[in-house]
C-alpha cells in the first residue's frame, strides 16, 4: 500500500502526516461518539438534554483510577461504568422523574445542578489537581511505526472499544426484545404501558445506560488524556455540538458528526501554516488588510478549538435538523 502511494508521487512525509493525523482524529472522534451516544439515547427516549452527562464521563475516569489502584485496569473497565450507570439510574428514579412533569426547564436545571454537585464531590474526594491515572503497561507501546512515527497501541484499543460499543448498541436496539420495547416506548409510551411494560423503569434503564456509556468513555479517555476536575468542562460543550450536528436523537448522525469533528480538529491542530496561507491554497485572494494583520498571522492550530462551534453555527443556519436528524433541535 505504501509503495502504491509513493508511486503516485506522494512524499513519505505527507503519507506519514496524513495517516497518523487521520488515525488520531478517528480515535478522538470515536471517543466523542462514546460520550455522545449516551446523551443521544437519553434525548431520543426522554426528550431530556442532560447537562450532567460530561460529569458522568468524569466520574467514570475517577472511579476507574481508584479501582485500578486496587485491582487493576481490566476490572476497572467493567466496574467503573457499572457504578456510574447505577448512579445515573438512581438520579433518574429519585430526582429527574419527580420534575419531569413540570417540563424541560426544570429538567435542564436539575441536571445543571447535578453537574456542579459532582464537580464539588470529585474535588473533595480526589482533590483539585490531576490524578496519576495511567495507560496499562500491556497497552503502553506502539501499535505500528510509519516512517519513524509511532501510533500508540492504546489509541487502537480506544478505537476497538468504541466500534465494539457501536455494534453492541445497534444489536441491542434492533435485534433484541428489550430494544424493541425501548424503541416503542419512544414513540408510543401509552401503548407500551398498556401491553404490560413498565415505561418508567425503561426510562430509568435508558438513563442509567446512557450514564454508563459516558462512564465507559471516562475509563478509556481518562488515562489517554488527563483526569482532573476540569475534564468535564473540556468535553461537555463539544458533545452537545456533536448531538446537534449529527441530528437530535440520531445515533448514526452522532457517529458521523463525532468522526467529522475529531478528524477536523486533529488535522487543524497538526497544521503549522497560517490561516491566510490556507485561504490562498483554496484560491481565495486575500491580503493582510482584508481581515487585519492579527488574523493574517494566526495559525490554523490556534483556530482548531473554535472549529466545532463554527460547524454548529453553519449547521443551524443551513440544516437545523442536523446531518441525519428527523427533528429540528
Amino acid at each position: 500500500m505504501l509503495d502504491f502511494l509513493t508511486s503516485l508521487g506522494l512524499s513519505p512525509g505527507f503519507i506519514e502526516f496524513f495517516t497518523i493525523s487521520l488515525l488520531n482524529g478517528m480515535s478522538y472522534g470515536l471517543l466523542l461518539f462514546m460520550l455522545s451516544s449516551g446523551l443521544t439515547l437519553i434525548f431520543s427516549m426522554m426528550g431530556v438534554l442532560n447537562f450532567a452527562h460530561a460529569s458522568f464521563y468524569m466520574l467514570g475516569a475517577y472511579f476507574a483510577y481508584s479501582v485500578t489502584e486496587l485491582v487493576g485496569f481490566w476490572p476497572a473497565l467493567v466496574v467503573a461504568p457499572l457504578l456510574v450507570g447505577l448512579l445515573g439510574a438512581g438520579f433518574e428514579k429519585f430526582c429527574l422523574r419527580r420534575v419531569h412533569k413540570f417540563g424541560h426547564v426544570p429538567e435542564l436545571l436539575i441536571t445543571f445542578g447535578l453537574s456542579y454537585i459532582i464537580l464539588e464531590l470529585v474535588q473533595l474526594v480526589w482533590g483539585r489537581s490531576s490524578v496519576d491515572y495511567r495507560v496499562p503497561a500491556v497497552l503502553d507501546g506502539p501499535l505500528f511505526t510509519l516512517f519513524g512515527t509511532q501510533f500508540p497501541m492504546y489509541r487502537g484499543f480506544m478505537m476497538g472499544v468504541a466500534v465494539l460499543m457501536l455494534i453492541s448498541i445497534w444489536l441491542l436496539l434492533t435485534r433484541t426484545r428489550i430494544g424493541l420495547v425501548i424503541q416503542a416506548a419512544l414513540t408510543h409510551p401509552e401503548m407500551v404501558q398498556a401491553l404490560g411494560h413498565n415505561v418508567p423503569r425503561v426510562f430509568m434503564l435508558v438513563f442509567g445506560g446512557g450514564a454508563a456509556l459516558a462512564g465507559l468513555a471516562g475509563v478509556i479517555g481518562g488515562n489517554a488524556f488527563v483526569t482532573e476536575p476540569g475534564m468535564a468542562t473540556t468535553v461537555g460543550s463539544v458533545i452537545f455540538v456533536v448531538v446537534v450536528v449529527g441530528g437530535m436523537g440520531s445515533l448514526a448522525g452522532a457517529f458521523l458528526a463525532s468522526l467529522l469533528i475529531g478528524v477536523l480538529q486533529t488535522f487543524a491542530v497538526a497544521m503549522d501554516g497560517s490561516l491566510m496561507s490556507a485561504f490562498r491554497i483554496m484560491g481565495l485572494m486575500v491580503t493582510p488588510e482584508t481581515f487585519g494583520y492579527a488574523l493574517w498571522k494566526l495559525k490554523i492550530s490556534q483556530v482548531a478549538p473554535i472549529l466545532p462551534y463554527l460547524l454548529l453555527v453553519l449547521m443551524l443556519i443551513f440544516r437545523p435538523k442536523g446531518l441525519l436528524g428527523t427533528r429540528e433541535g
